[in-house]
Formats: structure tokens, sequence, C-alpha cells
């Protein structure tokens, strides 16, 4: 099978107004798979669809959605229903970098919500029709910070830990059934992400980079690590003890900080 017809002729991308999640939108529109965006940003994810449906000549659906909120995931899932959809790809998330003593409790159940809540409605949603259909992909995003506990990260790492976590145990499950599950782990990505987050990401991965990482290790692993970075970021921690990797990496996210506030 093609790439287009083993997830295809639709798939649905969560976080498609920016950074990993455009470009991976990007990348299968070019492959001339149909596409479902998801942001919360309705006027800008038109603006995208329209330019891929005018570059590529695919159909677009394009659906405003707060995943932090529990219902959005059955909403997302009840307006594609009649959509052979044949690939997920959960790229939306969000951090912090401030203490969690620091944060809103607000903003930490939200990204929980996000993070985790969403993934694992979505992935349960939309992996029951992949299995329906015997074949499709479900592509999930932890980072290399959830290996271990990050100060300056605390939430935010715990919940990409969830999904690492969770990849792996899913992996074999839908892989009985056809269903291919990848859990993408990057470093630093150059995105709406470290603004967000308070975090300066010169010299970050570009997202182009992971999402095409992504797509060529979707079906042939279980876990990729795209980009330099993320790589030797991984392999110099990897022998080190869990407390020293904390450590390191809590130093490494206030190296990024920005010094102004995080709102």
């Amino acid at each position: 099978m093609t790439f287009a017809e083993r997830y295809g002729p639709w798939a649905v991308v969560t976080g498609a107004s920016d950074g990993i999640g455009l470009a991976t939108a990007k990348l299968l529109a070019a492959s001339g798979i149909n596409l479902v965006l998801v942001a919360r940003r309705y006027e800008l994810l038109r603006q995208i669809a329209a330019e891929l449906i005018a570059v590529h000549g695919i159909q677009t659906r394009v659906i405003s959605a707060d995943l932090a909120r529990a219902e959005a995931a059955d909403d997302v899932s009840a307006a594609t229903q009649e959509l052979d959809v044949g690939l997920a790809v959960l790229a939306a998330g969000f951090g912090d970098s401030r203490a969690f003593p620091d944060a809103t409790l607000a903003g930490e159940l939200d990204m929980i919500g996000v993070n985790v809540g969403a993934v694992t409605r979505l992935t349960h949603l939309f992996g029951g029709r992949l299995i329906e259909r015997r074949r499709g992909g479900i592509v999930l995003f932890g980072s290399i910070v959830g290996w271990q506990g990050v100060p300056g990260q605390a939430t935010y790492a715990a919940t990409k830990a969830y999904v690492q976590s969770f990849a792996e145990g899913i992996h074999p499950e839908y892989a009985a059934h056809g269903v291919d599950v990848l859990c993408v782990a990057p470093g630093p990505v150059n995105s709406g992400f470290g603004a967000r987050a308070g975090l300066n990401m010169d010299g970050a991965t570009a997202p182009d980079l992971v999402a095409r990482g992504a797509l060529r290790a979707l079906g042939r692993r279980a876990t990729v690590i795209p980009g330099a970075r993320g790589k030797v970021l991984t392999t110099s921690l990897r022998p080190l003890p869990r407390r020293i990797r904390s450590r390191v990496l809590g130093r490494v996210i206030a190296g990024m900080r920005d010094p102004g506030p995080v709102t």
C-alpha cells in the first residue's frame, strides 16, 4: 500500500494551527490525504485549509475545539463520524516553565486535560474506528522530558511520561488489529509552544523535521526521537541516575526560560 492508501483517505490532526501539527498537516496534504484540522483558532484554521486546498486539491474540514474541555473529544468524533478516518495525529498540547507552586492550578489542570485527557479520549474514540476498518494509525506526542521528572516543568513532564507509557502499552494492542501506534518524543521544537511556555527556543528543532521523522517512523517503530538535539540529550542522559537526569534537565529548562513573566 502507499502511505495514502494505508492512512487515508482522511486524517484528523489536532493542534493543526501551529508547530508540529501544522507541519504534519502540510505533509499529509502533499501525500493526497484529506484533512480534519482541529485547534482553537477557527479563522486561522480556515486560512490554512484554504491554502492546502489551493496547493494540493484535497478536501478539508475545520473544527474549532478547546481540548481542555472533557466533552471536546466527543465533539470532534461526532463532527467526523461520516468520514473514513485512517489516521489520528494528536499533536495538540502545551506546557509551562514555572515552578509548580508558582503556577495556577487552573492552568495545570487544563494542561492535564489537553495533554492527557484529550489524548486518551481521542485515542479511544478514533482507535475504535480504526480497529473496525483493520488499518490506520495513531500518532501521539511525548517528549524527552517525559523520561524523568523535570523541575520547572513538573506537570508537563508528567503528562509526557503518561503519553510515552500509554503509547508503549497500546502499541501491541492495536497492532493486533492492523493499526499502527507511534509515540514521537522530540527535544525542544521551534514553535508556538515556546512562547506559551515562556521558553526561548533559539536553536530548537524545526517542526517540519519532527513531522517528517514521525511520518517516516509510523508503522516501523513504536517510538521515534526526531532531531539531533533530542537524540544527543537522550543518549547522553540515559546512563545517568534518574535524579541526576532530573537535575540536568531542570537546569536546561532554567537556561531556556525567558526573563519576562509567563502568562
